[in-house]
């Protein structure tokens, strides 16, 4: 399992994702207009992202130009787990519960929550 994100780490992983591929100072470019953050911290954040293995570079001239080495899909898996594990004691029902209580589903969010779940209820049988 690849080290986690830091916030700035994924907000960084999520632009190089959305370009597809893209150099330094794109994705500074990139960057909300509110967030004051320069070239090198930046260009930091690239590298660290590259050593935990969610980015890979490709030399281009003189620039290093990055594009994601994992899919988005396993970004997520494995921010919730953390969360989950952190948050919650490992137990996602917890985490559902939670989210029933607090922040409260619409009908047809708990109709397509109850779908997925009988979804997956048949799958483990069969």
């Amino acid at each position: 399992m690849r080290r986690g994100l830091s916030k700035s780490e994924l907000e960084i992983f999520q632009i190089v994702r959305k370009l597809g591929s893209a150099k330094v100072r794109q994705v500074v470019e990139s960057l909300p207009a509110d967030r004051d953050v320069d070239f090198f911290t930046v260009q930091t954040y690239l590298r660290r992202l590259k050593a935990k293995g969610y980015l890979r570079t490709q030399r281009q001239g003189r620039a290093d130009v990055y594009s994601p080495a994992v899919k988005p899909q396993s970004v997520i898996r494995q921010i919730t787990a953390e969360f989950v594990d952190r948050a919650f004691g490992g137990r996602p029902l917890t985490l559902m519960q939670h989210l029933i209580e607090d922040r409260g589903f619409t009908d047809t969010e708990i109709e397509e929550l109850q779908a997925m779940l009988d979804e997956s209820k048949r799958r483990r049988k069969s």
